[in-house]
């Protein structure tokens, strides 16, 4: 009798442990709502909760209630592990106030956490990010010093150009929840805004898709967003690659990018910063064999033969000012650059410089490691570093942007850093039509070998190319 109660004792105890474990919130992470009144919270359990997710929020006590939907995620694992994901959308926020807040159910809570409230457009202050793509739950070198930036108040939001995990998906997808675990103390505290890369393609980037909630109500695969002076647009460089899963969303995408850049092109008085953010460059110098490297980036100059969908004539006709990359596990800032063009003639060619900047800043830390690079790199190459390491960018007001490299290598110093200084955000073609105002001599750089098929290169990176 005594070895019976104490069985039923015993199992009701895991029945009870399992169930708080399995309902237990984790994986907190804040993302912008595309207004500076809204904040998305999501987060996970492995049991359905069986009722609407909640965040208590307020300023200085959990004075109020949100409830928000669950989706039940299956990973396209052997496993076919269940993630329910909670998504709870924060309103009426007060710009740049700070509060403090739990997400759970009756089922449980989890720890509390704290963030502010981005000001808005025209509350006249200059939001800081850090930059960085490729960190993986391996080797993640730069994890610990942006965890302790971030608690010290120093970034307003995350920008993760890429590559995350490696991969989300791999073990059934423990590896992205441990991933996710670890971006924690980052991004339960201010928004943490991604871009898809090369390696969350599994299952149709189903794990990308399913974990993040990124403004716009879409698959986070392109968005934008209006953080201070700037105007954020995030795309897909995957779909030029993954075509197994359709050719229409390039053109899709292609479309909505365009429709994008209009609107935002006619905002540049109020936003006059275009950034874009997408994951593979058009540019680089690395000694891989990989895209932008060997032969023409598809990015760059469209489908191979027809050149159809080439976004660098579409990002240079909307004067779009910087765009951030990363894959290539290094960092590497170009000198004003179009169509194999540089223009470093000037004393100081990001003062009003007459085409788009491309920053590359892929070595947050996986377990590739870093990339070497070409000894002897084209000329638009400014600085390379093959530390690892994160950027940090500020955008100061309608004529300044400040943007800097951090060695983790280096213990923390900064390797490099510039400037770019425009008086006017306008369409390239536009600053020059004062027959008095030409533009600085560029210097072209021809291709120096044929470009061979665009899928059959090989890269470590990229091995199912």
């Amino acid at each position: 009798m005594i070895s019976l109660i104490s069985s039923i004792v015993i199992v009701s105890c895991f029945v009870f442990i399992q169930a708080q474990v399995y309902v237990q919130p984790e994986q907190v992470h804040l993302s912008y709502g595309g207004d500076p009144s809204l904040m998305w919270v999501t987060w996970v359990t492995f049991d359905d909760i069986s009722t609407a997710p909640v965040v208590e929020f307020g300023i200085g006590a959990l004075s109020d209630t949100l409830k928000g939907n669950t989706t039940k995620f299956i990973d396209g694992g052997t496993q076919q592990r269940t993630i329910y994901v909670h998504r709870v959308l924060l309103n009426n926020l007060k710009a740049g106030q700070s509060y403090i807040y739990h997400v759970g159910s009756d089922k449980g809570w989890s720890s509390m956490f704290y963030f502010t409230a981005l000001k808005g457009v025209d509350d006249n202050w200059s939001p800081r990010f850090a930059v960085f793509g490729d960190m993986g739950n391996k080797n993640a070198r730069s994890l610990a010093n942006i965890q302790q930036e971030t608690q010290h108040g120093h970034f307003d939001a995350i920008l993760h150009v890429g590559d995350m995990a490696y991969n989300m998906d791999t073990n059934n997808a423990l590896i992205g929840d441990q991933f996710m675990r670890q971006i924690e103390p980052i991004a339960a505290y201010v928004p943490y805004m991604t871009v898809v890369g090369n390696h969350e393609n599994a299952y149709n980037f189903s794990n990308y898709v399913n974990r993040f909630t990124m403004p716009g109500g879409g698959s986070n695969l392109m968005y934008s967003f209006d953080i201070g002076r700037a105007h954020f647009i995030v795309f897909s460089t995957e779909f030029y690659f993954f075509v197994e899963y359709g050719w229409q969303q390039i053109a899709n995408q292609y479309q909505w990018l365009e429709e994008d850049l209009k609107k935002a092109s006619a905002n540049r008085e109020r936003v006059p910063w275009i950034v874009t953010m997408g994951h593979r460059p058009m540019y680089c110098s690395n000694w891989d064999s990989d895209d932008c490297t060997k032969f023409e980036s598809i990015i760059r100059g469209g489908l191979p033969y027809i050149h159809a969908y080439a976004l660098e004539p579409l990002f240079y006709k909307y004067g779009v000012d910087l765009e951030l990359w990363a894959h290539e596990h290094s960092y590497e800032r170009m000198y004003p650059l179009y169509n194999r063009t540089v223009y470093n003639t000037t004393d100081d060619p990001y003062h009003n410089p007459p085409a788009p900047v491309h920053v590359v800043t892929g070595s947050a830390g996986c377990q590739e490691n870093t990339d070497p690079f070409v000894p002897n790199p084209s000329p638009w190459s400014a600085f390379r570093s093959s530390d690892y390491g994160y950027s940090r960018m500020t955008v100061h007001n309608k004529t300044h942007l400040y943007f800097e490299q951090v060695s983790d290598d280096q213990k923390g110093a900064v390797i490099d850093s510039f400037w770019i200084h425009k008086e006017k955000h306008v369409p390239f073609m536009r600053l020059y039509e004062d027959e008095a105002n030409q533009p600085p001599a560029g210097h072209y750089v021809p291709l120096d070998m044929p470009t061979p098929h665009w899928f059959k290169g090989k890269c470590k990176k990229c091995s199912q190319l």
